[in-house]
């Protein structure tokens, strides 16, 4: 990746029912960032009474997925048996290893009321020598993560370490991921241990490395000693990063894999239904995908 940094608008897409997700990574400018080969801003979204998100149960290899909410709440099941509510302040860490299956979707009671959905979701490309181990998925409660304080600035450490602190999610290549909150004016240091940063702005604006970032745009750049942020109005943040990907990753629908051939393996195990079943959640799946 270039030194400099690299402005980054993604490609909005609209799911219906007025759930519009913006894919900002990978793009065209970056394929990834760090570990992170998927970076997803979903919403916010209105859902009213009645109306939900509904993902049906998809597999996945090769990865770590990461559920991030501002608001609302999303029910995660998958075929190790999980089942929790993630919900604003909480994270879902689901490592997807050698195969898991999981589905996404509006819990009963929130349908029933409808509710505001907004967050992030982003896939961490597992390191190639633990790209197959077996899956697992952890949630934490918003208690457990560090919380960072400085003048002008809250800051809470989803995943991985920075900023002195180092969250208890399991992770297995060095990273972050933090939101942070910036009073106009404020100034945040990125955490200087990590190689690639990238600054992705939900609220406010910001200058960071020479470029001015609004609401929605993300700038990423490679460098141990990255500039500071600076807040020109009240902000909140998304903050990213991690050591170099070891090696390119092929990405096709929901899986990762160094190799092409592992991808069409996972393909066919998919097609003939080798994958294990959600469940709670065993009458529907997602079709793989045509190509």
């Amino acid at each position: 990746m270039d030194t400099q940094a690299i402005l980054i608008d993604g490609r909005l897409h609209d799911l219906g029912d007025g759930f519009t997700v913006r894919r900002l990574l990978p793009v065209f400018e970056a394929r990834h960032l760090g570990p992170f080969v998927f970076y997803d801003h979903m919403g916010p979204a209105d859902f009213a009474p009645g109306r939900g998100m509904d993902v049906r149960p998809h597999p996945h290899i090769g990865l770590a997925t990461v559920t991030w909410l501002f608001d609302g709440t999303i029910r995660h099941r998958d075929s190790l048996g999980s089942l929790a509510d993630i919900r604003p302040g909480a994270v879902n860490w689901m490592t997807a290893g050698g195969g898991i299956v999981h589905s996404e979707r509006t819990p009963p009671e929130a349908r029933i009321a409808g509710q505001r959905l907004h967050g992030i979701q982003v896939w961490v490309a597992l390191p190639r020598d633990h790209a197959e181990i077996a899956p697992e998925f952890h949630h934490h409660e918003a208690d457990a993560l560090p919380r960072v304080r400085r003048p002008g600035v809250e800051l809470v450490l989803i995943t991985g370490t920075g900023w002195g602190e180092a969250s208890p999610v399991k992770v297995y290549a060095p990273m972050y991921f933090a939101e942070a909150r910036l009073d106009a004016g404020a100034e945040l240091a990125l955490p200087a241990e990590h190689a690639e940063h990238g600054v992705h702005v939900i609220e406010g604006e910001l200058a960071w490395s020479g470029l001015t970032l609004e609401a929605g745009r993300m700038a990423v750049q490679a460098g141990t000693s990255p500039p500071p942020l600076k807040a020109r109005s009240a902000s909140r943040v998304m903050l990213f990063g991690g050591a170099p990907l070891d090696g390119e990753r092929h990405l096709w629908w929901n899986f990762v894999a160094a190799s092409r051939e592992r991808i069409e393996q996972a393909k066919a195990d998919w097609r003939e239904g080798r994958f294990p079943r959600v469940p709670g959640d065993e009458d529907e799946f997602i079709p793989l995908p045509p190509g």
